[in-house]
């Protein structure tokens, strides 16, 4: 990759701050992503939650990609509209969401959509919107193995959910889920170690509904699993990271050979004291919820700190301070693209050096038409 590879000719037509989307490091991903999975696109489902672009959901379709995971009604809105097969909402609805849900199953009549349970209290709710609306509603079991963030553990529990969920007829049972997003030791063998001790009682689950139900799938994992859960040919992955990649996974995950797609413009705004440049990068721009020197690396800076960040303005300790002029333009990898991509509404589209569009961040909207 040549060193200067993100430099855009047409800088003057790109504000900032902002994020530019490389459009050949967006294909190599997703053609990555599937060259991972031996060319079986029905082992994928992809979770747009790191994207939020109808475009790039449109990109993975032309690509073969048929089948996503969302975490928002708005992202499952925008999956649909670009032509998805399937989408599962792998968050547990609640409120209002369950009548949106059930609006979104009845309107996307060529999409099929999932959504997640763990308790009856949830299954109890489902059956009744689905019952008034005429539908069925397909779920899966959240499992809880490891995370403690969602799902359910197994045993007594989750044996009395099962027991009890064929009662509810407006519902279809369509499998488990796993997610393992705690797993992210640098070590490939260590990470798959827990990856498999954490799956081993699902698999041992899986297998048994398997003799009942032969069509029952099991979704798992996220980006820093994928290189585990692929391997298992029954196991459907939902990477979503690395379809634009940060600077965070690419420390951790040294064995997935993705591209950087996804870069943060920034300014140079002031030169308020010796030795300080004040950027237009501030918390509303960039991830903020790790520590100040794991948010944004710069790519045509060295020899810095960011210091301090406030709103509209990132704080930067230089050595080369008498060369930076006021204007002077910063690509930087954010540290975690998934929030970072959701402080923006657009994203500048560059093609062979130049910006040449921008697509919208649309599901970035907790609320689009339904």
């Amino acid at each position: 990759m040549n060193s200067d590879w993100y430099v855009i000719q047409n800088i003057e037509d790109v504000d900032s701050p902002s994020i530019a989307l490389y459009k050949d490091h967006l294909m190599f991903n997703i053609h990555k992503m599937i060259a991972m999975v031996d060319g079986n696109t029905t082992k994928l489902t992809p979770h747009i939650k790191t994207n939020k672009m109808p475009k790039v959901i449109e990109q993975m379709i032309l690509s073969g990609i048929k089948n996503f995971k969302a975490s928002t009604i708005s992202e499952a809105e925008i999956a649909a509209h670009a032509g998805a097969s399937s989408v599962l909402i792998a968050h547990q609805l609640v409120g209002p969401k369950i009548q949106r849900f059930a609006a979104l199953t009845s309107h996307f009549s060529n999409t099929k959509f999932s959504t997640l349970v763990d308790n009856l209290t949830t299954v109890k709710k489902l059956n009744e919107e689905a019952a008034k609306n005429k539908i069925k509603i397909s779920v899966f079991i959240d499992i809880n193995n490891g995370m403690n963030r969602s799902g359910i553990e197994i045993g007594d529990g989750l044996n009395e959910l099962l027991k009890k969920l064929p009662k509810y007829t407006n519902l279809i049972f369509e499998g488990l889920h796993a997610y393992d997003g705690h797993l992210r030791d640098s070590d490939i063998n260590t990470r798959k170690n827990k990856v498999e001790q954490g799956m081993a009682d699902v698999v041992m689950l899986y297998e048994e509904l398997k003799e009942k139900k032969t069509d029952i799938k099991l979704v798992c994992g996220g980006t820093p699993s994928f290189t585990s859960h692929l391997i298992n040919s029954e196991r459907i992955c939902s990477p979503g990271t690395c379809l634009l990649w940060d600077w965070g996974y690419d420390e951790k995950l040294t064995e997935q050979e993705f591209k950087f797609a996804a870069l943060l413009i920034t300014r140079v705004i002031s030169k308020p004291t010796e030795g300080i440049v004040t950027i237009d990068l501030g918390h509303k721009s960039v991830a903020s919820e790790n520590p100040i020197d794991k948010r944004v690396k710069f790519l045509n800076l060295d020899r810095y700190q960011l210091i301090s960040q406030s709103e509209e303005h990132g704080v930067l300790q230089v050595d080369n301070w008498e060369e930076i002029r006021v204007g002077d333009v910063l690509y930087g990898i954010p540290y975690h693209i998934c929030p970072s991509i959701n402080l923006h509404d657009d994203v500048s589209v560059i093609v062979n050096g130049l910006k040449v569009d921008n697509w919208e961040i649309t599901a970035r909207k907790r609320k689009i038409s339904i």
